[in-house]
């Protein structure tokens, strides 16, 4: 009895003492143009603690009874402070002014440090539009994937070639979204230009590791990429004019403050010039971007955007193609009450390509189209606890391929590679705790299943064994099928289904640094069957099935995260390791393949290295330093001890293994008219495979060459600078300007895309020849907005 009156009584003076919980919630937004921003600190000093707004500027917390300051503040804007007192539940919206003044409250930057300081989140960068748009790249046109190369861990595929890579990883190991929709290829002009108009973009987030459950179907990063919502409060329009190419956004409000429309679109017309020099080819592209956003009361919004991009390129009467993505996203967020907070997604993403030869008198066309549904949570269930659950589902049809006549004397008949359906599913649960003051833990778990529907005529091979190892000659070669079997659609050739944990957490040491480390499991179903070091539009994407495994990574980081008042600097070491990464025999004939299974054999990667990241954040001196120190490599050992499988089963170089890869950027604001910029990349050269020998067969001069990527092109670097003249920067009228003047390699280095080896008519001797895309490229651009 007495124990029991002991509890009773404990419990009585808990209650007493204990004070009553209440939730501050809303949404933070952009004053001139009441766009939602991501990413602001919300900051009670008073407590020592706060929140960071989401995608869609939704922030919630949990606070006892009483009187607060609360603080908003996010760079490049004015810090709003508000008195609030909780006594109930209670919504708290803010609109934030553009400022460009550093924040004079010492003590609201030290608190918004150290959230970011203590947040378990690490392999993560975050660049905004402004930062991009600072950046001096080829051609003057402002690239998001030039832009995210200058960070650690990310290397580009050389000039003139699209796509990037992350951590040692091959390019289409990336998942790319824009607005939620997955891009396919991410280059115009085969990597001249990206698919992103700067003006259009709001933020991106890039994911190295420790990647958020709510991610999947890729083993290497995350691109996250949204487009501005369109300014609600009035019109607005911004552009730029330049020597190949020009874009205009104009954006604006249907009903004020409630309904909104962006709409922008960018063309190069450099090839309007060639007839002028006797020139037939064609090389152009353009995009559109579309948005529509709709606040139907305050729980409640709608937004309705798209992309529609295309890259025409033909050469005289010779051949001609276009390639390019299309995407359509239906989105409603909801707010269930102040503690939970919705996203629901009907997203539509297609990647076509299409070549025609004229001198052969036929056309390709190929493809991948997918239809995704997309139901996310966030629920901050209190101030120490925040989950994020979910559920997606996307159907997959796969096109490698279909080839028509283009006349009735072509003497080519149609062709159709067979088409492949796949779904891939997934629910996800992720919770943010703070364990204590001091640590913070992201966990998360994944679980993705992967269903390849029925196809017409699937091969069947001998103990299902589409690839034969011929030991006389120590070479693979095709099997031949002994039969095909066709299934209908809503049936299942295989199935996979795979658990992938996450986890991250963070330590904070004081208050200006931390420590933080983190593992990742991710599972990737879909493959790029190439032999090119980049992506190409003519590579062929491919579901797992019957005869290719999924692929799996497993990745660990940990890292020291350090700030100062003005400077930040991290230090990351990564180790991933990945299974069943395919690799394709030697002399593999890749192109409109219907059974790509004969060519290919599952390896091994595994990539580690060593990140540096210096940033300067404040100042008229602003950028950062990035250095990377890394090492990719790859392995096919045979299936049985008879076999040599690939490079006699020894590890090699990949194609993207790149150990040094340095980059500087920065920018000077002299004055309110001008500004400056720069940058410098320095990389290791790309691995190679070169002859090292011939012989001659029926007067036949046969190569013989070394192991595969045992060379190097030479090292990649040069620099770039760029100066911007605002004539009247403070001139009152709406219309404003401003002048780009850029250099890109300025010492006109002489990169090598490739080198290839032929022989010399000539003197009758093999050379070497270096291709080179770009010496020294001059720009102008002209910058408007009214």
């Amino acid at each position: 009895m007495k124990n029991i009156l002991w509890v009773v009584c404990l419990f009585i003076g808990i209650t007493a003492f204990s004070q009553e919980k209440y939730t501050l919630s809303g949404i933070v937004s952009e004053a001139d143009t009441g766009e939602t921003l991501f990413g602001v600190n919300v900051v009670i000093p008073a407590l020592e603690t706060g929140a960071i707004t989401n995608e869609y500027g939704f922030y919630s917390i949990t606070l006892p009874e009483g009187t607060y300051d609360v603080y908003f503040s996010t760079i490049g804007f004015a810090t709003v402070k508000n008195s609030v007192t909780l006594s109930e539940n209670t919504t708290l919206n803010n609109a934030l002014a553009i400022d460009t003044q550093q924040l004079d409250e010492v003590i609201i930057k030290t608190d918004i440090e150290a959230l970011n300081i203590r947040k378990p989140e690490m392999s993560v960068n975050r660049l905004t539009a402004e930062t991009i748009k600072k950046i001096p790249v080829v051609l003057g046109e402002k690239d998001v994937i030039k832009a995210i190369t200058l960070l650690p861990g990310v290397t580009n595929a050389g000039e003139g070639a699209s796509g990037f890579n992350v951590r040692g990883g091959a390019a289409d190991q990336n998942l790319i979204l824009l607005d939620e929709a997955t891009l396919y290829n991410s280059s115009h002009l085969f990597g001249f230009f990206s698919v992103f108009n700067p003006d259009a973009i709001k933020d991106l987030t890039l994911y190295k590791g420790g990647i958020p459950a709510r991610y999947g179907g890729r083993i290497s990063s995350v691109l996250d990429i949204y487009q501005k919502d369109g300014n609600k409060k009035q019109f607005k329009a911004n552009g730029g004019i330049g020597l190949v190419a020009s874009r205009l956004l104009l954006e604006g409000p249907i009903k004020k403050d409630t309904a909104s429309f962006l709409v922008g679109g960018r063309s190069s017309y450099a090839h309007l010039f060639l007839p002028l020099f006797d020139n037939d080819n064609i090389a152009y592209f353009y995009d559109l971007n579309t948005k529509i956003s709709y606040n139907l009361n305050e729980k409640n919004r709608i937004f309705l955007s798209g992309y529609f991009g295309r890259d025409v390129f033909s050469i005289a009467d010779s051949f001609s193609n276009n390639f390019g993505n299309a995407t359509i996203n239906l989105r409603w967020n909801h707010i269930f009450n102040d503690k939970l907070f919705s996203n629901l997604s009907l997203i539509y993403s297609d990647y076509y390509y299409g070549l025609e030869l004229n001198f052969v008198e036929f056309d390709f066309d190929s493809g991948i189209q997918n239809f995704n549904l997309k139901y996310d949570f966030t629920h901050y269930l209190s101030d120490n606890l925040k989950l994020q659950y979910g559920l997606n589902g996307i159907y997959y049809q796969f096109n490698p391929g279909e080839i028509n006549p283009t006349t009735e004397t072509s003497g080519i008949n149609p062709f159709k590679l067979t088409d492949k359906y796949a779904t891939e599913n997934a629910l996800y649960a992720d919770a943010e705790i703070e364990v204590t003051d001091q640590l913070s833990v992201q966990a998360g778990l994944r679980f993705s299943t992967f269903n390849r529907l029925g196809q017409d005529a699937l091969n069947v091979y001998s103990n299902d064994n589409p690839i034969l190892y011929n030991s006389d000659l120590d070479i693979y070669q095709k099997a031949t099928p002994i039969d095909t079997i066709s299934f209908k659609r809503s049936e299942t050739i295989k199935s996979f289904a795979n658990l992938e944990p996450r986890i991250a957490a963070a330590f904070q040491l004081n208050e200006t640094s931390s420590v933080k480390a983190s593992y990742n499991r991710t599972a990737q179903y879909i493959h790029l069957i190439s032999n090119t070091t980049s992506p190409t539009p003519f590579d062929i994407y491919a579901p797992s099935g019957k005869f290719i495994e999924p692929q799996l990574a497993d990745q660990v980081a940990a890292g020291f995260f350090k700030k100062f008042e003005n400077y930040s600097f991290e230090v990351e070491t990564f180790y991933k390791t990945v299974s069943n990464r395919l690799d394709y025999v030697d002399d593999a004939d890749l192109i409109a393949n219907d059974a790509v299974e004969q060519i290919l054999l599952n390896g091994e990667a595994r990539a580690y290295g060593l990140e540096l990241l210096f940033r300067k954040t404040e100042g008229k001196l602003t950028g950062w330093i990035a250095y990377t120190l890394s090492k990719s490599e790859q392995r096919t050992p045979g299936r049985t001890t008879e076999e040599i499988g690939i490079n006699n089963g020894q590890w090699y170089n990949s194609a993207w293994d790149k150990p040094h890869d340095i980059s500087v950027t920065a920018q000077y604001e002299l004055n309110k008219k001008w500004s400056f910029s720069a940058n410098g990349i320095y990389q290791t050269g790309r691995p190679s495979t070169f002859p090292n020998g011939q012989y001659e067969f029926n007067n036949i001069v046969v190569p013989v060459y070394e192991a595969r990527n045992s060379s190097r092109l030479a090292a990649f670097h040069h620099i770039d600078i760029a100066a911007t003249w605002t004539p009247k920067p403070n001139n009152p009228k709406r219309w404003k300007s401003e002048w780009v003047f850029s250099v890109y390699n300025i010492y006109n280095r002489r990169n090598a895309a490739s080198l290839s080896f032929r022989e010399n008519t000539d003197i009758g001797q093999n050379e070497a020849v270096r291709l080179s895309i770009f010496g020294i490229i001059p720009a102008i651009t002209y910058n408007f907005k009214f």
